[in-house]
């Protein structure tokens, strides 16, 4: 670059660090301070080492677990298992013992690592579902969920004071002879398979169904483990869709390695599905920590449900089985509670409150889900799920963090047992909506690669017919309340003070409408998104749609389908024109 002159290039690799937040790092394999690479894996991973000498005077008897995906970048000669293995170099020059996996694995095997074995805390090396040249280093702390402020803001610092490489940073080859470094691949591959059965509940029905499954790991890590969950659960292995079950950091055969995307990335599935009868496709994400769920309908057609859907079916089937399981006891059922964040169906709310149990919601993010999962059970309460409408599922609490590997194999026998009894996904939505109320959303997103624009539009938002002062309708819809957790205001409360965490460098902007409708506008932590989501809700018995034969939604009430879209675009064009 510098003999071309490639000035933009530079500027693009080397003007600005990345920046460690809550998420990590996630950005593009390259040169430069700006890119993952050798050198910034090792600084990052001094200041981690230096951070966590500083938290814990038993770091060097508990010591950490770090894991990795699939990708590799070969133009930089980057790798999730070279970068992994960088880290682990770095932490054993310290004297910090490190379980290393041998092997690729889901990114729900670290923090499930962490508790398993009580260590301080865990690193994974994966960009998820980002595009083949970027990667990530994910970390969880000593309770098995992702970092929370101020841990963030601590390791970063301790990076900016550690960037020289240390003498043996470097040393790889002498880290994995170490007497420091152990494989708790078979071991937790172990563990994990037999902890999950206990979320198994219908074990000789599952050996009897008749019901096919295809699945798709979409080139990533997923495949063996998800056929590993199904016979946790004595469930048939799925049909796996061959051009993806394995490994590619190429992600060959689709333009994005997101299941979240729908239909696109899932056209080789319907297809293996349709050539062998099967009804159902789950689908992991390349680091196999989401699932998307497609069902095909009556008409021929596949369903392909939305987070929120997923969330309002898994919950339901999930709180079933704990009273089958528990009974329905007062004394118990007051322990029970449900998450989700912010910005998902509300959907468990309405169950929550018509059942009996607690439900809370959090910032959006597993990250704070999973802490405030870990204190209520601290506290002795029973934390059944969680779940984010990206297709985050949290199952089970011994994975603090969503899992689309146990989240597979517990649909696999939801929909098993449901087709025991002639009942399919969409018809037991269908029942869900009418029992707790119809909970209609759309969510989207708009590419924005300029931080400047997007600063403005929101900035617009807060000045909208004056200084400090928010729109007070959309499209015809008044609204009567604003939430902006990234300046801490909410008309809601008494003091104008939001109850939950506010962060300043992210935007987040929450509007109430009169009608019942609910709509956040906020960026995304890990892409160049400007995201929105919607949910317009209904009371049982007071429901906005219903279905026909096809599963369509038809008007029923005052409000449709068609109003929800237009509030949602002309609330969009007519805040940023």
């Amino acid at each position: 670059m510098v003999k071309d002159r490639a000035m933009s290039e530079l500027q693009k690799c080397f003007g600005a660090r990345m920046e460690f937040g809550t998420a990590g790092l996630r950005a593009a394999m390259g040169p430069g301070v700006s890119c993952m690479n050798d050198l910034t894996i090792i600084q990052t991973t001094q200041g981690f080492c230096a951070y966590l000498e500083q938290c814990f005077t038993d770091l060097k008897q508990k010591g950490v677990v770090i894991g990795f995906d699939a990708r590799a970048h070969p133009p930089s000669g980057g790798s999730s298992k070279r970068f992994a293995c960088l880290a682990a170099s770095v932490l054993i020059s310290r004297g910090v013992p490190v379980y290393l996996f041998s092997d690729i694995t889901p990114t729900p095997y670290v923090p499930f690592t962490i508790s398993h074995l009580g260590l301080c805390a865990g690193v994974m090396v994966t960009a998820s579902h980002n595009p083949k040249q970027d990667n990530g280093y994910k970390v969880y702390w000593a309770n098995g969920a992702q970092i929370i402020p101020p841990h963030d803001k601590g390791i970063a610092a301790a990076i900016e004071q550690n960037l020289e490489p240390w003498p043996k940073s470097w040393d790889t080859d002498g880290a994995l002879q170490s007497s420091l470094l152990s494989d708790p691949y078979q071991e937790i591959h172990r563990e994990y398979c037999k902890t999950i059965q206990q979320h198994c509940f219908h074990r000789e029905l599952n050996k009897n169904s008749e019901v096919k499954i295809v699945h798709t790991s979409v080139h990533g890590v997923g495949h063996i483990f998800v056929q590993a969950a199904f016979k946790a659960f004595d469930l048939h292995p799925p049909y796996a869709v061959e051009q993806q079950k394995d490994p590619d950091p190429e992600f060959p055969t689709v333009k994005y390695p997101n299941p979240e995307e729908g239909e696109g990335v899932l056209t080789l599935s319907f297809a293996l599905a349709d050539q062998e009868g099967a009804t159902v496709i789950l689908a992991n994400d390349p680091d196999a920590d989401r699932l998307a769920i497609a069902e095909k309908q009556e008409s021929g057609q596949w369903r392909v449900f939305s987070g929120n859907e997923l969330g309002a079916l898994l919950g339901w089937w999930i709180f079933q089985c704990w009273k089958l399981q528990k009974g329905e006891g007062k004394a118990s059922i007051k322990d029970v509670y449900m998450l989700s964040s912010t910005v998902s169906s509300k959907i468990l709310r309405a169950i929550a409150v018509k059942e009996g149990f607690h439900f809370e919601e959090t910032l959006t993010g597993f990250k704070w889900m999973g802490n405030r999962a870990r204190e209520l059970m601290d506290q002795g309460k029973n934390v059944l799920f969680a779940f984010e409408e990206a297709i985050g599922y949290m199952c089970s609490p011994a994975v603090l963090d969503k899992d689309g590997v146990s989240a597979a194999a517990i649909a696999g026998e939801f929909v098993s047992y449901l087709a025991s009894k002639n009942i399919t996904l969409s018809h037991q939505l269908r029942s869900i909506y009418e029992e707790y109320g119809y909970h209609i959303s759309k969510n989207s997103y708009f590419i924005c690669h300029n931080q400047d624009t997007i600063k403005q539009m929101f900035e617009r938002l807060r000045n909208y017919d004056g200084e400090n002062s928010y729109p007070k309708e959309c499209g015809g819809f008044a609204i009567t309340a604003v939430r902006d957790l990234t300046t801490g205001y909410d008309s809601n409360q008494p003091d104008n003070k939001a109850i939950l965490p506010t962060s300043k460098s992210s935007q987040m902007i929450t509007f109430t409408f009169a009608n019942g409708g609910v709509a956040t506008i906020r960026t995304s932590g890990t892409e160049p998104k400007i995201k929105y989501y919607t949910e317009l809700c209904a009371a049982p018995g007071n429901s906005f749609f219903t279905f026909n034969n096809n599963n369509n939604y038809n008007t029923l009430n005052k409000y449709n389908y068609l109003v929800i879209i237009t509030l949602l675009y002309r609330m969009y064009y007519s805040f940023v024109s």
